[in-house]
């Protein structure tokens, strides 16, 4: 039977949304794209209008103030989009009964933990990002059918991100120095799309609870072991990346050193987490490196 339910998409315009859009393609779901020219998340009265006119039975929200960095000395810019357009949306969702999944970040957490953080694990965000995005999360929490997927270190071709920066500079450096002292998933941005459809479907059918999901890829490594399988990947000697610390690249923002994911979440919605994060990038080196180097 064909599922004629509308999923709307916010932020379609970015590298995430466009892998939703993908997936929901491939699942042969209808949807409205919408990106952040055609819907302001921080104007009420427009998301709720958008959502009255389209009655989306789930709205995906991949739409993010990202800009780690800045957020410290704009931190209110950051909230207005990280923290008031998820509530926007969320009291939309209320209104008119749709679900609503909400695409989150490891930043909420302190990052000092010696083992993977639990989906309930207590939160503790340590810079204005984490703190904006934390503010979402409790929005969309605060909503019966709200959903939160906490993601981290993200890549994919539709954007700019660590893995084609990589792929860029392997072509032009010599060696590269690269962090070895912060740990976590990297995570394929089609893999999270496939489980923010799947989770939405399932939300849906009424298999899947609300609350708080971990979509990062399975097992963990550093920055500089990511880089070294991509100089693998590259066919490029791995020993050419260098180790370093953080201390060498002091930022405005402090980065997680632990930012790895528990998924234990997963078993009640019926629905088996992602994969480990090397059969993951090798599947998807050629599409990056196609991006990256036409």
């Amino acid at each position: 039977m064909t599922d004629n339910r509308t999923w709307l998409i916010t932020g379609a315009g970015g590298m995430l949304g466009q892998d939703v859009l993908a997936q929901l393609d491939r699942a042969g779901k209808r949807y409205v794209a919408l990106d952040r020219k055609a819907l302001d998340l921080t104007d009420a009265d427009a998301v709720t209008a958008a959502v009255t006119e389209h009655r989306p039975a789930v709205v995906v929200n991949c739409a993010a103030w990202t800009a780690v960095d800045d957020a410290e000395t704009r931190e209110n810019e950051a909230l207005r989009i990280n923290g008031d357009g998820p509530r926007n949306l969320a009291a939309a969702c209320a209104r008119t009964g749709a679900v609503l999944l909400h695409v989150s970040t490891d930043y909420v957490f302190a990052g000092d933990a010696d083992k993977p953080y639990a989906e309930d694990a207590p939160t503790a965000p340590r810079s204005a990002y984490g703190r904006t995005k934390l503010a979402g999360e409790k929005a969309v929490l605060g909503i019966e059918r709200g959903y939160v997927v906490r993601t981290a270190w993200l890549y994919g071709a539709g954007g700019p991100n660590f893995v084609r920066t990589m792929i860029k500079l392997e072509g032009v450096k010599d060696t590269l120095d690269v962090v070895d002292d912060q740990r976590g998933q990297p995570t394929w941005t089609l893999d999270l799309a496939d489980r923010l459809v799947r989770l939405g479907h399932a939300a849906l059918t009424g298999t899947a609870p609300a609350g708080i999901y971990h979509a990062t890829s399975g097992g963990e490594t550093t920055w500089h072991g990511l880089t070294q399988e991509i100089f693998r990947l590259l066919g490029a000697d791995p020993d050419r990346v260098r180790p370093t610390t953080s201390a060498a690249y002091v930022r405005p923002a402090p980065r997680p050193a632990y930012s790895v994911l528990g998924h234990d979440r997963w078993a009640a919605a019926g629905i088996e987490p992602i994969r480990d994060w090397r059969q993951a990038l090798h599947e998807a080196f050629p599409a990056l490196l196609a991006a990256e180097r036409p």
